[in-house]
């Protein structure tokens, strides 16, 4: 008696139906994720996007199989709308989730590709910028549409929205007015990813601040100074205004140091001398040094230093390197040609006053 009434009940086949979708979505959900971790394993981004959405997709897929049944049922079957909007808002956030990872996981992958700590990392930093960048505004874009997806399932959501689209003229001004700064911030995101004036670890000079870049996220770009403080600025900072990049094209660099000297010093041993310095010092790239006169005052001589080096942390380097070397070779050897400031003895100079006459010394004396 009791099977024919669960026979006869109008949601038995339904749930009967349910039984099956369940159970055959996770078998699909079993046998797909293995195909596909193997068929994705040549290449990491796709792997890792499969990998990490893997937990999402062990419920997106019941779920969408659930949904389906509930939209096959008869409309008139009891509870039939209740349940269907239920699963409905659940489907839509599994699927966001499902979504959220797997742009997480490309995004990761592709990062764990190019790795950015090898010595010429200027490709690798390009991508790492265009990945971060992207796959934030990629995340947000996914967050909104299932918000907006799951506020539309309520018809009193669908009802709000057309009456505050039906009264969107100063509402709209006020609202753009206040959101200028988001969107100011979207578009230099999406300038900053596909032109790329900054990628990541670039090194920058902004606001008479000398760092390199630590992180790009979707509103700001965070700077690690070289005292390790960290420095915070808008994307649209990038956009609008100037800045120096020390990385643009190559992390190569040219130092220059400057040292004054006095006019006698002979310039072939301290050239000789800067030679050495340069070639035993592990920063210098080997590209290039030189040693000029670019400066002469009424007391000293102006001498710049230029060496190369690989990276600005390293050209930092070599220019202490060569200031400290050549200044203990000058005080070694030519301590007497160190700058100093010349003058003239009135008694023997060409301006120098003739000796007071004894008639004069009385007055010399009462003054004194």
């Amino acid at each position: 008696m009791n099977a024919q009434l669960v026979l006869a009940h109008p949601w038995f086949g339904t749930w009967l139906a349910a039984l099956v979708a369940v159970p055959a979505a996770l078998m699909a959900y079993r046998i797909g994720g293995l195909v596909l971790m193997r068929v994705t394993r040549p290449t990491p981004g796709l792997h890792a996007m499969v990998d990490k959405a893997r937990s999402a997709a062990r419920w997106a897929l019941p779920l969408v199989a659930l949904q389906m049944v509930w939209q096959a049922a008869p409309d008139d079957l009891r509870y039939i709308n209740t349940v269907r909007h239920l699963n409905g808002l659940l489907v839509i956030t599994a699927l966001t989730w499902l979504l959220v990872r797997a742009i997480s996981g490309f995004t990761e992958g592709l990062l764990t590709k190019y790795p950015a700590n090898v010595a010429d990392n200027l490709n690798a930093r390009r991508i790492h910028t265009q990945a971060r960048v992207l796959s934030r505004l990629a995340l947000g874009m996914v967050l909104v549409a299932g918000v907006s997806l799951v506020l539309m399932t309520f018809p009193g959501a669908r009802q709000v929205g057309a009456s505050l689209l039906a009264s969107a003229g100063v509402i709209g001004l006020i609202v753009g007015l206040a959101a200028k700064p988001v969107f100011s911030n979207l578009i230099a995101g999406l300038q900053i990813a596909l032109a790329q004036p900054i990628r990541m670890d670039d090194v920058l000079v902004v606001e008479g601040e000398w760092g390199t870049v630590e992180e790009i996220t979707g509103t700001f770009v965070v700077m690690k100074l070289w005292d390790e403080r960290r420095l915070i600025l808008p994307l649209s900072y990038f956009i609008e205004k100037p800045f120096q990049c020390w990385t643009r094209h190559t992390a190569q660099l040219l130092g220059s140091a400057f040292i004054y000297v006095d006019y006698g010093t002979p310039l072939a041993p301290l050239r000789a001398e800067l030679e050495r310095i340069v070639r035993t010092a592990p920063e210098w790239d080997g590209r290039t040094f030189v040693l000029q006169v670019t400066d002469v005052t009424e007391r000293s001589m102006q001498l710049r230093m230029l060496a190369t080096a690989a990276t600005a942390g390293q050209a930092f380097d070599l220019r202490c390197r060569m200031r400290e070397g050549m200044m203990t070779f000058m005080q070694r050897e030519y301590p007497q040609h160190l700058p100093k400031l010349r003058t003239e003895d009135s008694d023997t100079g060409p301006y120098a006053a003739s000796p007071p006459t004894p008639d004069e010394l009385p007055a010399i004396a009462s003054r004194s």
